[in-house]
C-alpha cells in the first residue's frame, strides 16, 4: 500500500514540478522521458521487493532499486549531482554485497535443513523449519543482512550516502526515497529479523534492531539542529525516523511492533509531503538554503500552511498521527522491563525534543519570516497542490483514528512478526 500510495502522489507532483522544471530550463524534453522511465522502473522494482516469496529475489529486487536511483540522483547532470550518484551508488552496493553473504548463509543453512534446495530460499518454507536451522549461521547471517540491507534502509553508522541523494535528487524521488525506499529496505530486515526470532530467539536480533535504531536517531541530531538546506535536514529527520522504527521492532512488544508498522505509514505520508513542499518552495525561491527563504505562508500560502502542518506531524506533536506511532513505541519500552530499552527510550525522549526544537527553530523562518526581494505571489502547478492535499488527507486521518483497513494489516504484521 505505501509503494502504490506514496508513488500515486509522486507520479501525480512530477506532473507539474518537472513540467515547471522543464519551462526553467532545467533539462530538455529527451532528458524528461528518461525521467519517467526511470521513475517507473524505481516503482517496478520497489513493487517487486514487496511481492516476491524468494530471498534470492528480493535481493536482486532490492540492488536494481540501486541501479534504478543512482541515475535520477544524477539527474540535473551537474557535479554535485554527480558526486551524489556515485557516492549513493558505491556506499549501497557495498551494503547490497555484505547483504549478500547474508543471504548466501541462510541458503547453506537451510539447504542442510530442508534437503530441497529449490525451496532454499523460499521465505515461507524457511520460516516452516527455522528452528532446525543452524544457530551461529544465522546469527552471523542476521548481521550481515542488518549491515547491508541497513545501509539501503539509512540506519547509522551506514548512512553517509542518504543526505547528500536526498538533497540532490528532484524532489519527488527524494519523496519516494524517504517515504518509500528506506521502507523497502527496512521490510528486508524485517523478513531475516522473523526468521532469526524463530531460530535462536527474538532477543540477539531485537537487540541488534534497537542498537542500530539508537544509534540512527543520536547521529541524527546534532545534524538537524545545525543544518541549513532543508532537504538536507529532511534527509536527516529521514535517519530518526527509520531508527524509531528499527526501535520498536527491537522491543519487540505488541506495541513496539504495532507502533513500529504505524510509524512506518505516518513517516511515507508525512516526509513524502514535506519533501513535496520543498520542491514547491525551490521552486518559487530557487535555492535550499533556509536563510534564504522566507516568508512563505504569504508568498506561496497553500504550500505554507501545508508545509507548517508537516513540521508539527514529523516532529510528533500531538495530536498529529506520528505523535501516535512514537508514543507506542516508547511506551513498549519503558513497560518491557529491560534495562537497555529503558535507557534507550530515556534518552531517545530527549532526543526527539532536541529534534522538535532545531525543526521549529529552522523551519518557523522560513513560514513566516519577511522576504526580500519579494518573490512574485503564487502557487506553481495545480498538480502538485493536488498531490500535496491527497497526502494531507492521510495524514489527517490518521490523526483522529487508525482506519479499519490500516488497523487489519498493522494487526497482522504484528501476527507475522511474532510468528502467531
Amino acid at each position: 500500500q505505501i509503494v502504490s500510495l506514496v508513488g500515486f502522489a509522486a507520479a501525480l507532483y512530477s506532473a507539474g514540478y518537472m513540467e515547471e522544471e522543464l519551462h526553467d530550463g532545467e533539462f530538455s524534453e529527451k532528458r524528461l522521458r528518461w525521467y519517467y522511465f526511470l521513475f517507473h522502473m524505481f516503482i517496478f522494482t520497489m513493487l517487486s521487493v514487496c511481492v516476491t516469496n524468494n530471498l534470492g529475489i528480493m535481493w536482486v529486487a532490492i540492488e536494481a532499486t540501486t541501479l534504478a536511483t543512482t541515475f535520477l540522483v544524477g539527474f540535473y547532470n551537474k557535479k554535485p549531482h554527480h558526486e551524489a550518484a556515485w557516492k549513493y551508488i558505491i556506499i549501497c552496493t557495498v551494503g547490497i554485497t555484505l547483504a549478500l553473504f547474508g543471504v548466501i548463509l541462510t541458503y547453506h543453512s537451510a539447504k542442510g535443513a530442508l534437503g530441497d534446495i529449490g525451496y532454499a530460499l523460499n521465505w515461507s518454507e524457511l520460516l516452516k523449519e527455522a528452528d532446525r536451522f543452524e544457530p551461529h549461521l544465522i546469527r552471523l547471517a542476521f548481521l550481515f543482512i542488518l549491515v547491508g540491507y541497513g545501509t539501503k534502509a539509512g540506519l547509522a553508522p551506514m548512512h553517509t550516502w542518504l543526505p547528500d541523494a536526498h538533497s540532490q535528487a528532484p524532489s519527488p524521488i527524494s519523496a519516494l526515497f524517504s517515504g518509500v525506499l528506506l521502507n523497502c529496505s527496512m521490510y528486508g530486515i524485517i523478513r531475516y529479523h522473523i526468521l532469526a526470532s524463530k531460530c535462536v530467539g527474538a532477543d540477539y536480533s531485537g537487540t541488534l534492531l534497537m542498537i542500530f535504531g539508537f544509534i540512527s536517531i543520536l547521529v541524527s541530531v546534532p545534524f538537524i539542529m545545525v543544518q541549513k538546506d532543508f532537504k538536507r535536514l529532511l534527509a536527516f529527520s529521514s535517519i530518526e525516523h527509520i531508527g524509531i522504527i528499527a526501535l520498536g521492532l527491537g522491543f519487540g512488544g505488541m506495541y513496539g511492533i504495532y507502533g513500529a508498522s504505524l510509524h512506518a505509514f505516518n513517516h511515507a505520508v508525512v516526509k513524502s509531503l514535506l519533501f513535496f513542499c520543498a520542491g514547491n518552495f525551490f521552486l518559487k525561491y530557487k535555492t535550499r538554503e533556509m536563510d534564504n527563504i522566507k516568508g512563505a505562508i504569504k508568498i506561496i500560502p497553500v504550500t505554507g500552511v501545508m508545509f507548517l502542518i508537516g513540521i508539527f506531524a514529523i516532529t510528533g506533536t500531538p495530536p498529529f498521527n506520528i505523535f501516535l506511532s512514537e508514543f507506542l513505541i516508547l511506551a513498549d519500552g519503558f513497560s518491557s522491563g529491560k534495562p537497555l530499552a529503558i535507557i534507550f527510550c530515556s534518552l531517545v525522549t530527549i532526543a526527539l525534543v532536541l529534534i522538535f526544537v532545531g525543526f521549529v527553530y529552522n523551519m518557523f523562518k522560513m513560514i513566516f519570516g519577511s522576504a526580500e526581494p519579494i518573490p512574485e505571489r503564487g502557487e506553481g502547478s495545480k498538480f502538485t497542490i493536488v498531490a500535496m492535499g491527497f497526502l494531507l488527507f492521510f495524514v489527517l486521518v490518521v490523526s483522529i483514528y487508525v482506519p479499519p483497513f490500516l488497523n487489519k494489516i498493522l494487526q497482522d504484521i504484528y501476527n507475522i512478526v511474532r510468528n502467531v
